[in-house]
């Protein structure tokens, strides 16, 4: 009788529907993929969520060729043509009293499809590139939190002694703030800084985008750097380590060629749930006035210029609304398929 073991998961249960002659022979990653593309839910939320980066991205073309509008500039003076008739953007005499302004509501056309704000902006044009600024912010914010989170989490793992004792301190001092407190309180010293943010020769305008990706990236570290260090912890003990010490292996490639391939997965396990976090966080951020600088629009600035039309024209905040439930719910269901099909504690045992 022979055993082969995939070292170095605990241990894993065949799948449903899953024999043992389909993933002899293959690697962890083969099996991961192959669990993964069997998962039906989850290639639908892959989908889904592709779809939504693929509409953000065309948003220039829908702007410039379908809407024939600018998202950016106030246009409340302006009119479009609905019905071969020629109407005002902001229509006078709106409201419960018959006073002031209200914008246009969805034409259901190419142009202001879901009607217009409080300045005449086309709602839709601003929620697609609202979405632009949001997946990049929240994608970006994801991999370098995931990044930084896995350097320092090897770091203490493996060293332990002073460098955990002082790492693991520090991301407990990060943890000990409130989130939202901890980034709201950094955007506000940043945002306010006259001139920008200088290091060295490196200057950064306070509405760039990268500001609101760094603070959510380093307020997120110690979420992903626990599990991290835990799983870096557990292979440190493995045989295979071992031998590599014992056969006068650097602590560089003890690092990066025995422990980081076997510990990456739960990285990966965690990186579309990060960034289901993220966009969340940085649409309340942005939403508060904190996040995304104007002129830009992120889905929260567009719900934020949709609080005061909830009564009249309520799309203008539930269009970017749906699409952040879209995108939490379909990164969510993925990372649940993704940790299914790539368990770090997997082993599979093979047995003739």
């Amino acid at each position: 009788m022979a055993e082969f073991a995939f070292e170095p998961e605990p241990e894993v249960h065949l799948a449903p529907g899953e024999s043992i002659r389909e993933i002899s022979g293959r690697s962890p990653w083969r099996i991961a993929g192959r669990r993964l593309a069997r998962n039906k839910l989850a290639l639908a939320s892959l989908v889904l969520f592709l779809l939504v980066v693929l509409v953000s991205l065309l948003a220039p073309v829908y702007a410039h060729d379908i809407a024939h509008t600018d998202p950016f500039n106030s246009n409340v003076s302006g009119t479009t043509t609905v019905n071969g008739q020629h109407v005002p953007v902001l229509q006078q005499g709106g409201g419960a009293l018959g006073i002031g302004e209200i914008p246009i509501g969805p034409t259901w056309r190419s142009n202001y499809l879901v009607g217009a704000d409080n300045q005449g902006r086309d709602v839709m044009a601003r929620v697609l590139y609202g979405g632009r600024a949001s997946l990049q912010i929240g994608a970006a914010s994801a991999v370098i939190c995931c990044g930084i989170a896995l350097l320092l989490g090897l770091i203490a793992g493996f060293f332990r002694r002073w460098a955990d004792a002082f790492l693991s301190r520090l991301m407990d001092l990060i943890w000990a703030f409130p989130v939202y407190l901890l980034a709201i309180s950094l955007a506000t010293v940043l945002l306010t800084k006259p001139g920008g943010l200088k290091w060295g020769f490196v200057t950064v305008n306070p509405t760039s985008l990268w500001v609101p990706t760094f603070i959510i990236a380093i307020v997120y570290v110690p979420y992903v750097y626990r599990p991290v260090r835990g799983q870096v912890l557990s292979v440190r003990e493995k045989e295979y380590v071992e031998a590599a010490i014992s056969q006068g292996a650097s602590n560089l490639r003890l690092m990066f060629a025995e422990i980081l391939p076997n510990v990456v997965s739960t990285v990966i396990v965690l990186l579309p749930l990060m960034i289901a976090t993220t966009v969340l966080t940085e649409s309340a951020l942005s939403f508060l006035g904190i996040g995304v600088q104007a002129p830009k629009a992120s889905w929260g600035t567009v719900i934020d210029d949709g609080q005061a039309l909830l009564y009249t024209r309520p799309l203008v905040a539930i269009v970017p609304g749906i699409m952040i439930v879209l995108t939490v719910l379909s990164l969510n269901v993925l990372g649940d398929g993704v940790r299914d099909a790539l368990d770090p504690r997997a082993k599979v045992r093979v047995r003739e």
